[in-house]
């Protein structure tokens, strides 16, 4: 059950903080299909597979969160010790979520809103020398081609490195693609009617797990 604000914004129980410092904090969400938060079961799935059972994994790192949406998976992040997260997403009422999340859960610092397409993100971020350990995607899942090109933007970018991890969640009945330029599809992980896929830079053997 949701409660609507004035504003839009919905409160309930649908989306919180998994773990880490912020762990069972509700977020906000947005009205409409093109805001569609990663679900709790799938960010838990996700952060499963980037700690490996290490819950200091990702102290320190680097996050991108792209479409970011209510920002749920970059907060996930943050309460899980990441030193800084860029939240890119061109919707000023997303954009405008996001702060009001962060503000709620009391995060001063260790992230930057920018609200903008990706492509004038990319080009803000390189310039700041940005370099991503981390890169989650998730566009609505009407804007397939958006998939393509942000994975083929990041993979000509300067904004992931050999180590970097990029994940894109999309629909399990749609394939986003295997390789866009340097980066390789490694691992395809479906739950429900959602699917993660998993890529690196490399060469197919090199990224075969």
């Amino acid at each position: 059950m949701h409660a609507s604000g004035a504003d839009g914004t919905r409160r309930g129980d649908a989306v919180r903080v998994i773990a880490g410092k912020y762990r069972s904090r509700p977020l906000r969400t947005l009205r409409g299909m093109d805001v569609r938060p990663t679900s709790d079961r799938m960010r838990e799935t996700l952060f499963n597979v980037l700690t490996a059972g290490n819950p200091a994994a990702l102290e320190g790192s680097v996050w991108l969160d792209l479409f970011a949406g209510t920002g749920a998976v970059g907060i996930e992040a943050l309460s899980r010790g990441a030193k800084a997260v860029y939240f890119v997403d061109h919707s000023r009422p997303a954009a405008d979520l996001i702060r009001d999340n962060l503000h709620s859960l009391g995060v001063s610092q260790g992230f930057n809103i920018l609200q903008e397409d990706f492509e004038r993100a990319f080009w803000r971020m390189e310039r700041q020398k940005v370099a991503a350990d981390v890169a989650f995607l998730d566009p609505p899942y009407r804007m397939q081609e958006a998939y393509s090109s942000t994975l083929r933007a990041l993979a000509d970018s300067s904004l992931i490195w050999a180590m970097s991890v990029v994940i894109a969640e999309h629909e399990k009945r749609f394939d986003p693609g295997d390789e866009f330029g340097s980066l390789r599809r490694f691992r395809l992980l479906q739950q429900g009617s959602a699917a993660l896929s998993f890529y690196r830079i490399g060469s197919p053997a090199e990224v075969r797990v």
